[in-house]
């Protein structure tokens, strides 16, 4: 047995009645306070002219369309009633004399004797006096099931107001009756059906479908009053509610709608005005919902660009399409059994109704506007292609969620008092099926009416699908894009792109689309972008049918990579130093900076900046403090910034380490001078007395020969010892002039302004095992091979710097001579 979809906004306190309009619409107060309310002034709801301008819909079909409505029981001033609405708005007549407005039984008979209970006031007198409670029971149901045809059969004038409307009258709410009444409603020519009722999904519902397969008519379902899966009905059934559930219809959803100053839409947001106090369900209903457990999704569903978040499978998930169903801004309805109080003690027969019932005719009589199914098979499939085709022709509504709330229910404002997020959480797993979002979701469908465009069957315009963009870098980018030229000629293809959704800038589509029938991948290559900024673009392409528009899509370009800069280093001793930089992000957030150092150019170690540049657009000062290095060593280092953008490196520098404090001497003048020099030296190690008595017993290595052969490229190579009592020997080697020269390339004047000074010949490392010897390479600098070309031999002092496993420092030094290699047979000199 199924139930209808209408619920009544009562005013329950003296504060809500003294309300000007509904509580949930915003509407300029009246210049005056009438004596009563009125309905044209929108006291009691929205009007037809506001569902028109929210909606952008016109008010006439382009040829005659019949809607017909489904409903139980008879409804004694159906005809009446219209037209007291009618006059309300200044709509014109629609009566059964002008062949406007027919009333039918569920077996398509019409005149009086014909239809069902109630067949007079008198009747239903009796039956509401009757001491048999089944008979006062039935009148009270055909009662209610009289609201609802009036905002059926209201709602649908109010939108198409050329539209004839057949009212079809079941003999009861039995599922039964409801559905040879639909058989009825389409052998008797409807152009759309509109059925505002519905029961929990059953096993038997696989063979009632066929009463809802009409190919070539449009028939609309509402999805229910009580949430997602019918959570608000305590004894009902967990399941989707059928005929929306049965693939060949539309579901309808409802939302809440928003209105502007002049009735202009101004959002949209998932209907739920429900909760739960003590355990006990609470609230006045919320749009119905969720996956069917008995049907498949027709295949234009399952091709919805998010329908992998919805949730439901293969299964067909309900709904298709949405439109204002809350009470809280539901529309002015006048019907004769009903009174509604406006003051107290004061009643009248307009009411403000909302529910699912009001949101399913609204969308029938959209298509009639549209024009009816032209032609489709199931015309749902219209909604889902145009969607795709071009989402800016409906409301997408992203805000809300039709789950279940375990707080109280909020009645001063209507709302729900938890987030979407928890009423997704609470109900399904925060899916698509029962939380709003971008794109297809199940409380709202595809979406709200915004004009026409989306319930018109598409042309053979392309179908057009915007990509992701790829290959982007700071300053480039790639579009990609599908085309399917559905049969005719691609005659313009571009993608537009910019920093705003107004776009302003385009490129060619690569290559043409042609004229085939399947998707062509297409793409464009731009520059001339701005780093770090946001780009919006979409796909636009125009054929015989007409011109297609991609959804929009967005990507950011590369941050410039960081700005690093090497300075120099800082409290430089024996063993330690500070590296010194500077690093500007550029924009974008610096993952990763180091100090890379070593004894060339090479490096070899790292050390990370003492703190994050950040993200800034300013320099930022970093370092990095060293130690474990070795004295009197050249090293040279530099700054490495990585973030979005990339990688980027500073100058290599160069500093050298201090020389052990026992090797020095202080000169006349205060200037430090190299060991050895203005003293007499042993003839073994070129050291003096004093400094002799300051090494330890074993030298720590030594240098095995003191005649050097230079290459003619400058290499040079000794022969490093480590005595036996050692485990191992390792440090470096510098040949350096025994006194002061003048510096190679110095001439002329330059010669004159020159000073002579000890000039380093070459640095090298080493690492040998004790009671061993290894071969050193050493590479003469240039000035080093410019001043042996000039000599050809060089008296030059070798240092030996060295650290045994314990720590230990030593250092030996050893007077040498450096000779020219004589040049290659053959070859000048």
């Amino acid at each position: 047995q199924a139930r209808c979809m209408a619920l009544q906004l009562i005013a329950r306190s003296a504060e809500a009645r003294a309300h000007r309009h509904p509580i949930g619409l915003a509407r300029a107060a009246a210049p005056a306070r009438f004596a009563a309310p009125s309905p044209a002034a929108g006291d009691f709801g929205l009007r037809p002219q506001d569902l028109h301008s929210a909606y952008e819909l016109p008010t006439s079909a382009p040829d005659v369309q019949t809607i017909a409505l489904v409903d139980a029981y008879n409804d004694l001033d159906a005809e009446s009633d219209l037209a007291t609405y009618s006059a309300e708005f200044g709509l014109g007549e629609c009566t059964a004399s002008q062949g406007c407005f027919k009333k039918v039984n569920q077996n398509g008979n019409g005149g009086a004797g014909s239809l069902p209970f109630p067949k007079s006031a008198s009747e239903l007198e009796e039956y509401l006096d009757s001491s048999r409670a089944k008979r006062r029971e039935e009148a009270e149901e055909a009662i209610g099931w009289s609201v609802e045809m009036s905002l059926d059969i209201e709602t649908a004038r109010a939108v198409c107001q050329s539209c004839h409307i057949v009212l079809v009258e079941a003999d009861s709410s039995a599922d039964a009756n409801l559905e040879t009444a639909e058989e009825s409603a389409a052998a008797l020519g409807a152009d759309e059906i509109s059925n505002s009722w519905g029961s929990p999904e059953c096993g038997g519902c696989i063979g009632a479908s066929s009463a809802f397969d009409h190919p070539g008519t449009v028939i609309t379902a509402a999805a229910g009053d009580e949430g997602y899966l019918n959570w608000l009905e305590p004894s009902g059934p967990s399941s989707a509610y059928f005929p929306a559930s049965s693939p060949q219809v539309v579901a309808v959803g409802g939302t809440r709608l928003k209105l502007g100053p002049d009735s202009e839409w101004a959002g949209e947001s998932v209907w739920n005005d429900g909760g739960e106090s003590d355990g006990e369900r609470e609230g006045y209903g919320a749009t119905g919902g969720g996956c069917s457990t008995q049907f498949e999704a027709q295949p234009w569903q399952q091709d919805a660009s998010d329908w992998s978040s919805v949730g439901c499978g293969d299964k067909r998930a309900v709904a298709d399409v949405s439109a204002d169903a809350d009470p809280y801004t539901g529309v002015a309805v006048y019907d004769s059994t009903l009174e509604c109080e406006y003051l107290e003690g004061s009643t009248t027969h307009w009411c403000t109704v909302g529910g699912t019932s009001l949101a399913t005719p609204l969308i029938a009589a959209t298509f009639a506007l549209a024009g009816g199914a032209g032609g489709v098979k199931y015309p749902a499939e219209t909604l889902y292609e145009n969607e795709a085709r071009s989402p800016g022709s409906l409301h997408d509504v992203t805000e809300g969620s039709n789950g279940e709330c375990r707080l109280p229910f909020d009645e001063e404002t209507g709302l729900s008092a938890c987030t979407p997020a928890e009423e997704a959480a609470n109900s399904c797993a925060s899916k698509a099926i029962c939380l709003a979002g971008t794109g297809y979701d199940g409380p709202t469908g595809v979406g709200t009416p915004d004009g026409l465009t989306a319930f018109t069957p598409p042309s053979n315009a392309p179908t057009v699908v915007t990509g992701a963009a790829s290959s982007i870098t700071q300053t480039t980018a790639t579009l990609n894009a599908s085309v399917n030229p559905n049969g005719h000629e691609v005659s313009e293809c571009t993608l537009e792109y910019g920093t705003t959704p107004s776009y302003g800038s385009s490129a060619p589509c690569s290559p043409s689309p042609g004229s085939g029938s399947s998707p062509v991948a297409v793409s464009a290559a731009i520059g001339g972008l701005r780093a770090n900024t946001t780009y919006h673009f979409r796909i636009a392409a125009a054929n015989g049918g007409g011109t297609s528009y991609g959804s929009e899509e967005t990507f950011t370009t590369l941050p410039d990579p960081p700005t690093a800069s090497t300075g120099t280093a800082s409290s430089v001793t024996q063993s330690s130093a500070t590296l010194n930089a500077s690093v500007t992000p550029n924009g974008s957030q610096v993952s990763e900076c180091e100090l890379e150092y070593g004894t060339s150019a090479s490096y070899g170690s790292s050390a990370p900046c003492n703190s994050s540049p950040g993200s800034g657009s300013s320099p930022v000062t970093v370092s990095a403090s060293l130690t474990g290095l070795i004295a009197g060593t050249e090293y040279h280092f530099r700054v490495v910034a990585t973030n979005a953008g990339g990688t980027s490196v500073g100058k290599d520098q160069v500093f050298a380490t201090q020389l052990p404090t026992t090797l020095e001497q202080q000169t006349p003048s205060g200037e430090q001078t190299p060991p050895g020099e203005g003293q007499s030296t042993s003839p073994e190690h070129g050291v003096s007395p004093s400094e002799q008595r300051k090494q330890p017993p074993v030298p720590d290595a030594v240098l095995a020969g003191t005649s050097l052969t230079a290459s003619r490229t400058g290499i040079v190579v000794v022969r490093v010892s480590c005595p036996a009592a050692e485990t191992s020997c390792a440090g470096t080697v510098t040949l350096r002039t025994t006194g002061a020269v003048l510096l190679p390339g110095a001439t002329g004047r330059q010669s004159k302004k020159s000073k002579p000074a000890i000039l380093t010949l070459a640095v090298g490392s080493f690492e040998v095992a004790g009671g061993h010897t290894t071969t050193v390479k050493l590479h003469l600098s240039a000035k080093a091979r410019t001043l042996l070309a000039q000599l050809r031999v060089l008296r030059a002092r070798a240092t030996l710097f060295a650290r045994d496993p314990a720590g230990t420092t030593h250092t030996t030094q050893v007077l040498v001579t450096i000779r020219l290699a004589k040049a290659a047979a053959g070859r000048k000199a």
